[in-house]
């Protein structure tokens, strides 16, 4: 695995991810912004973010797989939040939390939480993009 992911001495543990990414591989697979849209094209979870959340997670599976790697392989995650406020952390860990009961895998490398004013189709609430690392 390219990936090793820690928390250094000296900052704070926060349980949804690690503070650092290491990464020694030499492929970089960059994954697009992914929003809630199913293969059809359709948002999934229209008002529903934690269903949104989960369904851009299960998005990026797809993505990472297409490129042969796993969420094992991500050494980065932006999340992007329209109209973010502290109240909606606990539906965003829903969503993850679903997602990883379907991927079977807790993705927990280093990632970057942005409220943003809109997204490019005003259904989408979240948006999430990986950068992951391959030998």
């Amino acid at each position: 695995m390219a990936i090793t992911l820690i928390n250094p001495s000296g900052l704070p543990e926060v349980d949804a991810y690690r503070q650092v990414s290491v990464a020694t591989g030499s492929k970089l697979v960059f994954i697009a912004g992914q929003v809630s849209w199913g293969a059809n094209g359709v948002t999934i979870g229209k008002g529903d973010l934690a269903a949104q959340v989960e369904q851009c997670y299960l998005n990026i599976g797809t993505a990472l797989a297409a490129a042969g790697a796993s969420f094992e392989d991500v050494a980065k995650l932006n999340v992007h939040v329209v109209d973010w406020t502290p109240d909606k952390m606990p539906l965003l860990m829903e969503g993850i939390t679903r997602a990883v009961a379907k991927l079977g895998v807790t993705p927990v490398p280093p990632a970057t939480l942005l409220g943003v004013a809109a997204l490019d189709v005003p259904d989408h609430l979240v948006e999430v993009e990986a950068i992951a690392v391959l030998d």
